[in-house]
């Protein structure tokens, strides 16, 4: 009588119908018993009650104010009912982390973690972000698009302890410097049980495609972020049986797990004070961002955006930050091939639009997707992914909201998609025709990182533009923070005579003072040839394996970008090919 035990629904005799233990079960039945029974209890302000006795006071306020009599058909007061009480669970839900129940997992907005011990680096900057949005509601500012963090699904280091111990793989993943049979072992190892039953739910909740992104202890840090040295998979997760979704899942879980004793983590430990012992893996499952069109998914946009540009042109300043943003899949912005950069503060101000020649040279002609409709048990990395051209976003609709066309006859280029020419992705409709709020939601979301954890920040986003009466959609991925320099003191550079100097350079990424260098090596760019970008990357990973082995630290001078993943543009060397340089 005191509304403290669950809520039992009644006839108007008094007899037992259904009862209800929590919000989520009380709105299932609130939509299935009988009509006798609702106005029963609504008369008697039931509802409201047990409400006030959990404590839930706005939404048993805004219960208690839903008269019968108010509606002239009872089903129009169950479904206000329903929708006032489950609006106010997902708000709840919003902006905190979860543990995982079974039976209540329903794949809603928010973070769930399933198994004890930490989130990761990855997982602590999705929950930071889910909670700054919930604080903020920063979707209410901008009718027409949702800005959310997408429902995840955190598997917590808890779960990857009790994997390594249960299969007697802990000591043989440390010591073993094989990675192909490091990860074949692995691979053929069982998760723990807690873990396969969870995933087993949520494969069945989570219809559509999947990222499954690594989230170690170690990753994202102010003092030493690990970004890019462990694996992010995508799945289609569009296979009519569950159980053949459910083994692809737990395959990319391993997949994550098999990259924390990599090649590449391994040099990347061995270059700041930590251990791999002290490392530990999380990962993040989250609902892919984007739409199906055909065979392949991909979102209109995405991008990465910082919120200190070293670089910054005018009228443009360092705090303004500066986004890179492409067609399709991050994986374009993520490898450097060729991307729109520009200021949120300056959208109209792109360097890389001050001329027809430089637009054509920089502009984007190709773009990522995941490939559906693939049963293939897993993949050796990312996911089933396709580079295609641009005509295949026209003939999908989703060309005409980013691109321009360039005109041959004129030289020159023209908003839109609307006459005959060279497609060329400019976000010239996002941009300058406020097709999509791209800019004023990224200024937002930058302050709101930077000011929240008071270091500059980076955040990963992808958008689509909705369709059909569905709202856009703003991905705000992850929130992490900018390693800076080591020291950050002002640096009189006058004092030292100019015969001194080894070498200089006007435009440099902010600046530090490494003491101890014993050797530097050089790309000459007298003699570069850009066709043996690769061979040089070689001869960069021998000088490194050489130096590092005799604990000599150096400086390292190239051409273009490193590890850039067009070999004309720089030298494509990965991490422990460069691992020792200062």
């Amino acid at each position: 009588h005191l509304f403290f035990g669950d809520f039992v629904f009644r006839d108007e005799h008094g007899h037992e119908i259904a009862r209800a233990a929590d919000l989520r079960t009380l709105i299932s039945l609130l939509r299935t018993v009988p009509a006798e029974s609702l106005a029963y209890h609504s008369g008697r302000h039931d509802f409201s009650r047990w409400l006030r006795a959990r404590g839930e006071f706005e939404v048993a306020a805004r219960v208690r104010s839903r008269l019968k009599e108010d509606y002239p058909r009872l089903e129009e007061l169950r479904e206000t009912l329903a929708r006032d009480i489950d609006g106010y669970r997902r708000e709840r839900n919003r902006g905190s982390v979860n543990p995982f129940r079974l039976d209540l997992f329903d794949g809603e907005e928010g973070i769930v973690q399933i198994g004890g011990g930490s989130l990761g680096g990855k997982g602590r900057g999705l929950a930071f972000a889910s909670r700054l949005l919930d604080e903020t509601r920063l979707s209410e500012r901008f009718p027409g698009v949702r800005v959310t963090v997408p429902a995840a699904v955190v598997v917590g280091t808890g779960i990857f302890d009790a994997f390594l111990d249960g299969n007697g793989l802990r000591a043989f993943a440390l010591q073993c410097e094989d990675e192909d049979e490091s990860q074949r072992r692995i691979l053929a190892a069982p998760l723990p049980d807690e873990a396969r039953e969870a995933l087993g739910r949520v494969i069945k909740v989570f219809r559509g495609p999947l990222a499954v992104r690594s989230s170690s202890l170690l990753e994202d840090s102010p003092q030493q972020p690990l970004a890019g040295i462990y694996g992010t998979w995508l799945l289609p997760n569009d296979h009519p049986d569950p159980a053949h979704r459910l083994a692809q899942l737990m395959d990319a879980v391993k997949q994550v797990y098999a990259t924390t004793f990599g090649h590449r983590a391994r040099a990347f430990l061995e270059a700041t004070q930590y251990r791999m012992e002290e490392e530990a893996m999380a990962v993040v499952i989250q609902r892919l961002v984007g739409a199906r069109h055909g065979n392949r998914f991909y979102p209109h946009l995405s991008g990465v955006a910082r919120s200190h540009n070293y670089y910054p042109q005018a009228p443009a300043l360092p705090e303004d930050g500066i986004a890179a943003v492409a067609l399709g899949l991050g994986r374009t912005v993520a490898e450097g091939e060729p991307c729109l950069r520009f200021s949120p503060a300056h959208p109209s101000h792109i360097l890389d639009h001050a001329s027809v020649e430089s637009m054509l040279a920089s502009a984007q002609r190709h773009f990522w997707a995941l490939e559906l409709g693939h049963d293939a048990p897993h993949w050796e990395h990312d996911g089933p992914l396709s580079r295609l051209p641009l005509r295949a976003a026209e003939e999908d609709g989703t060309l005409s909201a980013v691109a321009s066309t360039y005109s041959p006859e004129n030289h020159a280029v023209y908003d839109g998609v609307g006459r005959q020419g060279v497609r060329l992705v400019t976000f010239a409709p996002v941009l300058k025709h406020g097709v999509f709020p791209l800019a004023p939601i990224l200024r937002e979301l930058l302050a709101l990182g930077a000011s929240s954890t008071r270091l500059p920040v980076e955040i990963e986003f992808a958008a689509t533009l909705g369709s059909a009466g569905e709202p856009a959609e703003m991905g705000f991925l992850q929130l992490r923070p900018v390693a800076m320099s080591v020291r950050n003191d002002d640096v009189d550079l006058t004092r030292f005579p100019r015969k001194r100097v080894f070498c200089e350079s006007p435009s440099i990424l902010g600046h530090g003072r490494w003491d101890g260098l014993t050797d530097w090596v050089v790309v000459d760019q007298h003699r570069y040839e850009r066709s043996q970008s690769t061979e040089v990357a070689a001869a960069v990973a021998h000088f490194n394996a050489r130096l590092t082995a005799e604990g000599r630290t150096y400086g390292l001078i190239g051409v273009g970008r490193w590890g850039s993943s067009q070999p004309w543009l720089g030298i494509p060397v990965k991490w422990e090919d460069i691992s020792g340089a200062r």
